[in-house]
C-alpha cells in the first residue's frame, strides 16, 4: 500500500515509520523543512526508544522517505494520514483543529483516484464530519472516504504499542473500498489476531478521549488514596497490589506520584470536558479529575518544604528527573513544571539532572542549575527529590548518597525506593502514599515481580 503521512511529529514519525515496517511505502510529509532535512540525515526529533533504528531500516530499504512536498506523495498515495498536533486553545481549552483542517484542504486540492483520509490525531467527536465536508466542499468530483483511526501510542514504548496493540479501532470505513484498504494497512495484525473494531466515525473519535480520560481518572483516583494512606499510616503500593490484581480493576496505572502529565492526558481531558459540556452531557468525573491533577503538582512542592523543614530559603534541591515520565524528552505538562517553580517562589536554589531532557528543560526553566550526572546533581544538596522514575536513578547507592547530601532528606514523588532500606542507612524518607519512620516486613523490593 502507499501511505503518505501528513505530520511528522510524535504520533506522524512513529505511526508512519511503523506502517514502513509493515511493508508499505510510506512518505512522511512536514511543512517543518529543518526537521525534514534531520530525519533525511537520520537524526531523530524526539527521543524514542528504538525509532532510530526503526526509520534507519525502513529508510535503507526504500520504504520510508521525507519530504516537505506533499503533491506528489498525496497523488500517488491509498490513504493519507492526518497526523498533525491538536493543542488545547488558550482561550477555552478546547482542541485546535486549526492544523487539522488545513491539512484536510491541502488533501483535498491533490488527491487522485480513490483514496482514503484517515484522522489519526486525536480530535473531537465530529472533527471527521468536518474534514468531509472541507474536502467535498472542494472537490466535489473527488472519489475518497474519510476514515478515523486514533493512536494509542505511550511515550516510551511506542514503537511496541503500535506493532503489538491491545486494539486497532477504526471508525467510518462504511464504503466496501476504504475497508478494503484499512484491512490491507493493518493485514500484519489481523494475522496476529489482534482484535481490529469497525466503529462509525464519531464512536472512533469518542473512543480515543474515553480511553484517555478513564487512564487519567485511574491515576488521579490512586493519588487521592495515597493522600489518605499518608493520613491512616497505610502503604499506597501494596493498596495498589490489593486492587489491582482484581482483574476487574487491573494492575496497570495504579501507580501513586505528583499527577499526570504528557502530551495526551493534560489536553485530551480537557478537550472531553469542553466537548461534553457543549453536547448537553458534563461530565462530571472528568471534570473532577482534570481540577484534582491540576492542584496536586502545587501540592508535591508544598510535601517538599514540608520534608524540609517547613522553610527553603536559601537552600539547594537536587531534582532527579523532569520529564514526565521515563524514556522521552518530552516536557508538556511535566509536574516538573509547576513543581519547579513553586518551589523556586518558596526561596528554593535547583539544581537538576534528566538523562534525556535537559536540552528540551532549558527551553522552560529559568535560573536554575543544570547538572551533567546523577553524582553531580546530588552532591551537597540540602535534599533530594525525585520528579521521573528513569532507570538510571535506580542503581544511587544509598550509603553514598547519605554522605552526599548536606542533610540526607529524599523526597520521592515516585516511590522508587524501600523505606527499610532509607531508614537503614539513616536517611530521612518521603514517599507518596507510605508510612514514614517504621520498619516493615514487606517494601518495594518484594513488590518488583507485580508491575504496574
Amino acid at each position: 500500500m502507499r501511505v503518505t503521512m501528513i505530520g511528522s511529529g510524535y504520533v506522524g514519525l512513529v505511526s508512519g515509520a511503523c506502517f514502513a515496517d509493515f511493508g508499505h511505502d510510506v512518505t512522511c510529509v512536514d511543512k517543518d523543512a529543518r526537521k525534514i532535512s534531520q530525519l533525511n540525515q537520520g537524526v531523530m526529533p524526539i527521543y524514542e526508544p528504538g525509532l532510530d533504528h526503526l526509520v534507519a531500516r525502513n529508510v535503507e530499504a526504500g520504504r520510508l522517505r521525507f519530504t516537505t512536498d506533499a503533491a506528489q506523495a498525496i497523488a500517488a498515495s491509498d490513504a493519507v494520514f492526518i497526523g498533525v498536533g491538536t493543542p488545547a486553545r488558550s482561550s477555552d481549552g478546547h482542541a485546535d483543529l486549526s492544523y487539522v483542517y488545513a491539512a484536510a484542504e491541502e488533501i483535498a486540492d491533490l488527491i487522485e483516484g480513490f483514496t482514503v483520509i484517515v484522522t489519526k490525531s486525536t480530535v473531537p467527536v465530529g472533527t471527521g464530519d468536518e474534514v468531509e465536508a472541507i474536502i467535498r466542499a472542494r472537490r466535489p468530483d473527488a472519489q475518497f472516504a474519510v476514515v478515523s483511526n486514533p493512536e494509542f501510542l505511550r511515550e516510551g514504548a511506542a514503537i511496541r504499542d503500535f506493532q503489538e496493540p491491545d486494539r486497532v479501532v477504526i471508525g467510518g470505513a462504511d464504503e466496501p473500498r476504504a475497508r478494503q484498504i484499512m484491512q490491507d494497512l493493518y493485514r500484519p495484525l489481523m494475522e496476529q489476531e489482534t482484535p481490529i473494531l469497525f466503529t462509525s466515525r464519531r464512536t472512533s473519535e469518542l473512543t480515543k478521549y474515553a480511553a484517555n480520560a478513564f487512564l487519567a481518572m485511574k491515576i488521579t483516583f490512586i493519588n487521592e488514596i495515597a493522600n489518605l494512606c499518608e493520613n491512616v499510616d497505610a502503604d499506597v503500593q501494596e493498596v495498589s497490589l490489593g486492587i489491582g490484581l482484581d482483574e476487574r480493576i487491573g494492575k496497570r496505572f495504579l501507580q501513586a506520584g505528583p499527577g499526570y502529565g504528557g502530551s495526551c492526558f493534560p489536553k485530551d481531558t480537557l478537550a472531553l470536558v469542553k466537548t461534553a459540556r457543549e453536547a448537553g452531557a458534563p461530565v462530571e468525573l472528568i471534570e473532577t479529575t482534570v481540577r484534582i491533577n491540576d492542584a496536586r503538582k502545587q501540592a508535591m512542592a508544598q510535601k517538599v518544604v514540608h520534608a524540609m523543614g517547613g522553610d527553603v530559603q536559601g537552600k539547594t534541591i537536587a531534582v532527579l528527573g523532569l520529564t514526565f515520565k521515563p524514556n522521552t524528552d518530552d516536557m508538556r505538562d511535566a509536574p516538573s513544571l509547576e513543581i519547579i517553580p513553586a518551589l523556586q517562589a518558596e526561596g528554593a536554589r535547583i539544581r537538576a539532572f534528566d538523562p534525556e531532557g535537559m536540552q528540551e528543560a532549558r527551553r522552560h526553566f529559568r535560573d536554575i542549575d543544570y547538572a551533567d550526572s546523577t553524582p553531580e546533581a546530588i552532591q551537597g544538596a540540602d535534599a533530594l527529590v525525585i520528579l521521573t522514575e528513569w532507570d538510571a536513578f535506580k542503581s544511587i547507592e544509598l550509603a553514598k548518597l547519605k554522605t552526599m547530601l548536606s542533610v540526607p532528606i529524599v523526597v520521592d514523588l515516585r516511590n522508587m525506593f524501600s523505606i527499610s532500606e532509607m531508614e537503614r542507612y539513616g536517611i530521612r524518607y518521603f514517599g507518596v502514599g507510605r508510612p514514614q519512620n517504621f520498619s516493615r516486613t514487606s517494601d518495594v523490593k518484594e513488590l518488583q515481580d507485580v508491575s504496574f
